[in-house]
């Protein structure tokens, strides 16, 4: 099942970057915010649980799905990029296993225990 789930989500990436092509605006945009939305973590600064809630916000796939087709609908390629960065960038994590996040803590993933203390 776990091979299954990273085919998905390589899928998914390869998917995210295909929409990000088609915004027309320069790879560099791609690689240079590709890992932006990592920036969510430093909610865990404040406690687990808004640690979580960020995480978890720029890491949902919807959202991101959502945001592209708005900046489609409205011709707005910036708001294209993000929607294609986000998703793209989600599904990156998820082949890495980093799932979303519980309130409980970092290493709690809906995709299973991350880090030294998987078990």
């Amino acid at each position: 099942m776990k091979f299954q789930l990273k085919l998905e989500y390589f899928t998914f990436w390869v998917l995210g970057m295909f929409a990000f092509e088609r915004t027309g605006l320069s790879w560099w945009w791609f690689a240079a915010l590709f890992f932006a939305p990592d920036i969510s973590m430093l909610g865990y600064a404040v406690n687990s649980k808004t640690g979580a809630f960020f995480y978890n916000l720029f890491h949902h796939l919807g959202l991101a799905i959502l945001i592209y087709i708005s900046g489609a609908a409205l011709h707005l390629p910036y708001v294209q990029m993000i929607g294609a960065i986000l998703f793209s960038h989600s599904s990156f994590d998820r082949i890495l296993g980093y799932g979303l996040k519980y309130p409980d803590s970092f290493q709690n993933t809906h995709l299973g225990k991350i880090g030294k203390d998987k078990n």
